[in-house]
């Protein structure tokens, strides 16, 4: 049933430009466990040329949500750097989208992109950029994290401004960075940027003298320069980038300028928190437990992970300043995606709600989810693959909605036709979603033939707070 749906709904097809699709779901359908939105948009956004792009994320402009900025890294052709980050821009909702190159000028292997818009429109984009790991004695050596920012939209970026970056040495490797910004008008941190990420002292190192720990820097004059990184958790992990290593920290930042940073570990769920501008932290609280921990054995993803992501209410609506974290667990028997809450900044949490709303323990993966919470309406928005109805590694992709503070999600399938996985083939390691007014603008990777991958954003217009798709525009 539902694969017919999704097929019948693929051939839907209106030619935007070449190789961009605008494919609009007309009819309203329901499915056992999902409603079909009426109407949505599913752009492709990588170009035909485009070699297995992946590792995605998405940002709205504040001021003009017109303007969508998503991110990935591409593998290069010859002549080119192995691996490298693109930016895709759209400046008309979504309709058409241009690639743009990101800066790399010593041809470095680039990756883990992380894109945002603070209140004033700058993009900022975070990625790692390295040569050399995983080799006993590499001709060349060097691994960093850096920020690139944008004041036009993305259509011309800044070079980009080291938060740290190793020469001639991958000691210590500096992992999988994302960021958040202070656009609270109440907090006397405001404008301040933020980013947290996992230092392994050797990836890879069996050595158990060798720990994976959170590491933390902050910018208080708009990414120009960054503070020297400072070690936050107060006990880590392993360097094996397994179940017991510290991996996936995001920080986000509260309506009065807190800042919170979830991760995923040994411990579980561990949290920590800033009153301070990121100055300094408190000690870890661990929130929650994570059945089976993160690294997921999904078939066909040659990996995959449950970690968390962090989000805020900034509207001003009944749940205005609730900390939300999105994760994806085993505690059923299959990895399912979970919601929790804090609304009292982190010292109480409800108990984790399950997003996807097929039958419990039914044996369908769920993966890669990401979160994004409307700063205007307070809904909180779930993107992630979906399994259920589908056979071995047939692949489909929802998107949840909540409207009442995280306690009941609606699924809404995206209009992507499924597609099969091949574990031979990189698939990133997350997906991403970003929020605005009722505008949702989900990124995500996908097999378009066999052995290649290719990036669509998937958007939505919800009439604000409600689950209502009004169109597109």
């Amino acid at each position: 049933m539902a694969a017919a749906c999704y097929g019948f709904l693929s051939s839907l097809r209106i030619r935007m430009k070449p190789s961009r699709y605008c494919s609009i779901s007309l009819l309203a359908l329901t499915l056992p466990g999902v409603l079909l939105a009426q109407t949505q948009r599913v752009v492709r956004l990588s170009a035909d040329d485009a070699i297995n792009p992946a590792e995605v994320s998405i940002a709205i402009n504040p001021q003009n949500p017109d303007n969508i900025v998503g991110v990935s890294l591409q593998y290069g052709k010859p002549g080119q750097p192995r691996v490298s980050n693109v930016a895709y821009v759209t400046h008309d909702g979504g309709q058409t989208w241009e690639t743009v190159a990101s800066h790399n000028p010593d041809g470095r292997i680039q990756g883990d992109d992380a894109v945002i818009m603070n209140a004033g429109g700058t993009a900022f984009h975070a990625y790692i950029s390295f040569d050399g790991i995983r080799q006993e004695r590499p001709p060349v050596a060097r691994n960093g994290i850096f920020v690139q920012s944008s004041g036009d939209g993305g259509r011309t970026w800044e070079a980009p401004v080291p938060i740290v970056d190793h020469l001639n040495t991958v000691l210590p490797f500096e992992d999988k960075p994302y960021l958040a910004s202070d656009d609270g008008p109440d907090s006397p941190n405001t404008g301040n940027l933020y980013l947290a990420w996992t230092r392994f002292d050797e990836y890879g190192s069996t050595d158990p003298a060798d720990s994976t720990q959170i590491f933390f820097s902050r910018s208080n004059d708009g990414g120009r320069t960054f503070s020297m990184p400072r070690r936050i958790s107060d006990s880590g992990g392993d360097c094996l980038d397994g179940d017991n290593t510290v991996e996936g920290a995001v920080p986000a930042v509260g309506t009065n300028g807190e800042v919170y940073v979830v991760w995923a570990g040994p411990r579980g769920l561990v949290f920590d928190r800033s009153t301070d501008g990121g100055w300094t932290f408190g000690a870890d609280r661990v929130i929650g437990e994570m059945p089976g921990g993160w690294d997921l054995d999904i078939p066909g993803i040659s990996r995959s992970n449950g970690m968390p992501v962090t989000g805020v209410d900034h509207s001003d609506g009944p749940f205005r300043g609730t900390l939300y974290v999105n994760w994806i667990d085993t505690r059923n028997g299959d990895p399912d995606v979970f919601v929790a809450a804090t609304r009292d900044g982190g010292e109480t949490w409800t108990a984790p709600v399950r997003v996807n709303d097929d039958p419990v323990g039914n044996g369908k993966d769920q993966f890669f989810t990401w979160m994004a919470v409307d700063p205007v309406d307070g809904a909180v928005n779930v993107v992630f693959y979906d399994r259920r109805n589908l056979n071995d590694t047939e692949t489909s992709l929802i998107l949840a909605r909540s409207i009442d503070g995280g306690r009941t999600f609606v699924n809404h399938p995206i209009d992507q036709a499924p597609f099969r996985t091949d574990d031979a083939v990189f698939f990133g390691d997350y997906n991403g979603i970003d929020a605005r007014g009722g505008l949702v603008s989900a990124i995500y990777t996908y097999f378009n033939t066999d052995k290649t991958l290719a990036v669509s954003s998937a958007l939505f217009r919800f009439r604000p707070g409600t689950q209502e798709v009004t169109g597109t525009r």
